[in-house]
């Protein structure tokens, strides 16, 4: 059994690193060791997320997967976390969130197997219930900013975000030194969607 550690935030001006140390003590208070971290900065609410994947990929049956939050793990429309939950679950491996203390059970193996489908029975209960409050506040979020957006475009407030024009001169650079996507992504620590910007703009 590994433990791969999983860290995400929704945007490169975020820290994807900042709940490293929760995780590690979470880990060593429960005698684990973290074998493999994974970090990406790329929202929640999308899918398609490569270190994500390639976590899972790189799972083996019965390896952990460890998060700070439900939320760092899923943002997602119901058919989407359907679709994660299935991948989790062929891949049989096991979700533990330092903010859900029924997967903590899902960190040790001393149990006996009745007790382990019974902690995965309600432990998938209680990920369902979090991952569907980590959607709607997601959605209210997005809601009350685009409601005040609107308000403050209506009055001529509204400027929109300050373009980082020195980042964006970076990733133009190492897309013209024909570096890969991934590549500059690692480099920069900026999402997919801004590396897509760029080069679309410089096509």
């Amino acid at each position: 059994m590994f433990v791969r550690a999983y860290l995400r935030a929704s945007t490169s001006d975020q820290d994807a690193n900042r709940a490293r140390d929760a995780v590690e003590a979470f880990a060593t208070e429960h005698g684990l060791h973290v074998a493999s971290w994974y970090v990406e900065n790329e929202s929640g609410s999308k899918l398609s997320r490569p270190e994500l994947f390639r976590l899972l990929k790189d799972a083996h049956p019965g390896d952990i997967l460890l998060v700070e939050q439900v939320d760092r793990l899923s943002r997602l429309t119901a058919d989407d976390w359907d679709k994660l939950k299935a991948e989790l679950s062929i891949r049989r491996v096991r979700v533990v969130a330092l903010d859900l203390p029924t997967s903590w059970m899902m960190a040790t193996t001393k149990t006996d197997a009745f007790t382990l489908r019974l902690f995965e029975a309600v432990n998938g209960m209680m990920l369902d219930v979090l991952a569907a409050v980590a959607r709607k506040d997601y959605e209210d979020r997005r809601r009350r900013q685009a409601e005040g957006q609107a308000k403050a475009k209506a009055e001529g407030r509204y400027k929109g975000r300050p373009e980082d024009a020195q980042r964006n001169q970076s990733i133009a650079t190492m897309l013209d030194k024909g570096m890969s996507w991934s590549q500059v992504q690692n480099a920069i620590g900026c999402s997919r969607a801004t590396i897509a910007k760029v080069a679309k703009r410089a096509a």
